[in-house]
């Protein structure tokens, strides 16, 4: 059955599902970030990538390389990367032959907010299949986070397409509490 999912998958979109797929298959907990989930929180804008939040231990990574191997004839994928980032968190990258498609892993620290993260995941039914996305609140403040490090105007304009699509279900004060803990309250206060 998987292989089948495998060799229909025509775009990003497609790859997604069954990247999303290959780690709940593995137990390797996980959640859309970035441009991905922009598309579902804000408005829909073109994004070339997929990033991916996951909770990596050293014991899963032979199974989440040979996976991630099987997904497409030619596939790259960095074994010293992704197994530094199980030790000590970071990034590691994977490119799809088949749709030309590079994702980006990110392993979080062990911290607090990361843990927020995780448990505050939504489920969502994404092209027939349920994909964990980074909650709209905890997206706003990965993206003030990132307007912080880059001055990037695209991670304010991703902020307030959130806001305007999103504005009367988010949690204001979840919001509020870890802009200040996170030290983002200056960027956050202007769409507050």
């Amino acid at each position: 059955m998987v292989r089948l999912l495998i060799m229909e998958r025509t775009d990003i979109l497609d790859l997604l599902l069954v990247v999303a797929r290959t780690l709940d298959k593995l137990k390797i907990p996980y959640l859309i970030t970035g441009g991905m989930a922009v598309f579902v929180w804000g408005r829909p804008r073109f994004t070339a990538d997929i990033d991916i939040v996951i909770e990596l231990k050293k014991r899963n990574t032979a199974a989440l390389l040979k996976a991630l191997r099987e997904l497409s004839q030619a596939v790259y994928i960095d074994e010293e990367s992704l197994n530094k980032a199980a030790m000590m968190g970071g990034e590691f990258n994977f490119i799809d032959g088949t749709t030309g498609v590079k994702i980006d892993f990110w392993v979080p620290p062990a911290d607090d907010f990361s843990e927020s993260q995780f448990q505050r995941r939504v489920l969502r039914t994404f092209r027939g299949g349920k994909i964990y996305f980074i909650s709209p609140e905890d997206l706003i403040l990965r993206k003030a986070i990132w307007y912080k490090e880059s001055e990037s105007s695209k991670q304010l304009e991703d902020i307030r397409s959130i806001f305007e699509r999103s504005g009367d279900n988010l949690d204001k004060n979840y919001l509020r509490i870890w802009a200040k803990r996170l030290g983002i309250d200056d960027v956050l206060n202007k769409f507050l």
